[in-house]
């Protein structure tokens, strides 16, 4: 009888522990279901809801520690373990995935880039799909998908194209019996014509045999980035040659037995109706495009939530459109928001 007393004594004493680990299962797996389905139309709150399941799975480690059939002073000794352990993790595994953690952090907190948005980092360039809580996803140039851990996000030089506009720049060499005055007067007009606006051309180097010459613009429209590269191109390449400016270097004259009227100029052909070509950006960087829709659809949401906001109750109020439209119009932004979720997710 003692002996099964004693039995039912110690397995008392777990009682508490295994009550706790059911509860924090029980609850982590609630608040899992629930915050899903809250956000379920939100990608953008998967970076908070792993914030709050790491945080609750922290915190439901710290109640199994309290819950322990273990004396007072053996439990503060785990608590003052499991403090030393997590500080030595966040000191030695900064450069890992702790590192990421904290780095995708910071770059919600700096908020220089998102999703959308044209980068360079490294040799890395592209577009902005996806910006998790471990890595960033990017769209290159070719529609590869690139996906780059935060930490070495925030370790090197980050250049993020603004949405307002980025200057566009094309070099080419010339020869020192062409008037620098006159290369800019065409090198500019060329770059006018191709859609950009403030153009300027620098002389960049003197050199043995040639001038290098750099035209730049600012284009408004960046989603055009590559196509207007390449129109800065074409444009330039067809004003010099119609104002009779050869684009070769002077030391070719030491190398060919070439006449000296000979200019190396091709010759103009009939005018043709200019094929229908794919748009580079659309091909390229179509994921990138459809979350840089996805925030523009957000942001017109919380616009929507504000004015519902600073609408004044008064029925008699008929200054801009009611409530009842206002509603309206943000369940089609709903649905439209959760299209395109849809469509990025396949």
């Amino acid at each position: 009888m003692e002996i099964l007393q004693r039995y039912l004594l110690d397995v008392s004493g777990f009682v508490p522990l295994l009550v706790t680990i059911a509860l924090v299962l029980v609850g982590l797996f609630l608040v899992d279901r629930i915050l899903k389905r809250r956000w379920k139309d939100d990608p953008e709150a998967q970076f908070r809801f792993q914030l709050i399941m790491l945080a609750l799975t922290f915190a439901g480690l710290l109640l199994v520690v309290l819950a322990l059939p273990v004396s007072d002073e053996t439990r503060g000794q785990l608590l003052s373990l499991i403090g030393i352990l997590f500080s030595a993790a966040i000191a030695l595994s900064s450069t890992t995935f702790i590192g990421n953690i904290l780095a995708g952090i910071m770059m919600k907190a700096v908020g220089s880039a998102r999703p959308g948005d044209f980068i360079t980092v490294a040799d890395l360039t592209g577009r902005i799909t996806e910006m998790g809580l471990l890595h960033t996803e990017i769209q290159t140039e070719l529609r590869d998908l690139v996906t780059v851990p935060n930490l070495f996000m925030v370790t090197q030089p980050m250049k993020v194209v603004r949405s307002s506009g980025t200057i566009i720049t094309m070099e080419v060499s010339l020869g020192y019996d062409i008037s620098h005055r006159d290369v800019s007067r065409v090198m500019c007009d060329a770059a006018s014509r191709s859609g950009l606006t403030d153009c300027f051309v620098h002389v960049r180097q003197l050199g043995d045999f040639s001038i290098t010459y750099r035209v730049a613009g600012l284009l408004e429209d960046v989603k055009s980035l590559i196509s207007a590269r390449s129109r800065l191109a074409e444009f330039v390449l067809d004003a010099l040659h119609a104002a009779d400016i050869e684009i070769v270097s002077p030391t070719f004259m030491n190398t060919r037995a070439i006449p000296d009227d000979k200019q190396f100029i091709p010759q103009p052909t009939l005018k043709m109706a200019r094929p229908m070509v794919t748009k580079a950006e659309d091909v390229a960087f179509d994921k990138a495009e459809e979350a840089a829709s996805v925030e523009q659809i957000r942001h017109a949401i919380d616009l929507i939530d504000r004015e519902l906001a600073a609408k004044p109750d008064a029925s008699d109020d008929t200054t801009g459109p009611t409530v009842e439209q206002l509603n309206a119009r943000k369940e089609r932004l709903i649905q439209q928001l959760k299209d395109a979720q849809d469509h990025l997710s396949d």
